[in-house]
């Protein structure tokens, strides 16, 4: 194994020719996935199987058709407050017959909300855009609201439960009307803002913060994207786990045959570069 001193020192080496060393991670490790599909597909391969799936801000219900794909035998609940995405919803629900959908905004208590309805309908919202311009928010509209609690009861569906909310802002104001349905939830899949595109909405910290006092933390992260202002990273998909669950069995990094053949990769790598410098 390489010492400590020795990596130092190559990298002291390499950062007077302007170059930076880095542990090469096999391509098995696919440390380089970014999708949907890929974080459910490796939350499977740890052992995980929901028995119910929700949908919280179904829209054109493509998260429950990903999800479908990769848990099958699991029930499907699609929460979405705009009527426009009835027809498709429609069509979800008669391609997958263990899923209904509720028409409604997921929200802290029952009763009516106001959504302000974006001219493209996905990036509709509770709370409004802090950019100013005519139209930048949209149009308000009342709709239905229901807490996450209330529609598992509805459904009686079982846990235990993944849940998935893409909601533009109103993250906490759904988990909030979910203190039951989180006892029973594993994994928790959020599209997260890093910055405040919504006037009183959250940001990624808020997120991170407010689901390690339910006793969620941060485990995967997929769909990154970057706003065109600037080219930043705007919003991503992190899936949380419970802190002391299913997920989080384990601590190790790896099996001494893996730590073994990372340290043979590293060594290889190390004998090219200095070949090429004699």
């Amino acid at each position: 194994m390489i010492s400590k001193l020795l990596k130092n020192s190559i990298r002291k080496l390499l950062g007077m020719g302007g170059l930076e060393l880095r542990r090469r991670v096999p391509v098995s490790a696919d440390r380089t996935r970014n999708s949907l599909l890929a974080l459910l597909e490796q939350s499977r391969s740890v052992g995980f199987s929901p028995r119910t799936v929700i949908d919280v801000g179904a829209a054109y219900g493509s998260f429950t058709r990903l999800c479908h794909g990769v848990f099958p035998d699991a029930h499907y609940l699609l929460i979405e407050p705009l009527d426009e995405y009835r027809p498709l919803l429609e069509q979800v629900t008669h391609a997958i017959p263990s899923s209904r959908y509720w028409l409604a905004a997921a929200s802290a208590c029952n009763g009516q909300l106001e959504i302000n309805v974006h001219p493209d309908l996905v990036g509709s919202s509770l709370h409004r855009e802090v950019e100013t311009g005519t139209g930048v928010s949209g149009v308000p509209r009342n709709v239905r609201a229901m807490t996450l609690d209330a529609v598992v009861r509805e459904a009686a569906a079982p846990g235990p439960f993944l849940l998935k909310l893409d909601v533009q802002g109103a993250e906490l104001e759904a988990l909030k009307g979910a203190e039951q349905t989180l006892d029973e939830c594993e994994l928790v899949v959020l599209e997260v803002s890093f910055f405040k595109f919504f006037a009183d909405g959250p940001e990624c910290a808020d997120i991170i913060g407010c689901m390690k006092h339910w006793g969620f933390v941060p485990y995967d992260i997929a769909a990154l994207q970057y706003r065109p202002l600037d080219g930043a990273l705007s919003q991503a998909d992190i899936g949380f786990v419970k802190e002391q669950g299913l997920f989080r069995r384990q601590h190790a990094y790896a099996t001494a045959t893996q730590r073994d053949a990372q340290n043979k990769e590293m060594q290889r790598y190390l004998d090219q570069l200095f070949a090429g410098q004699s």
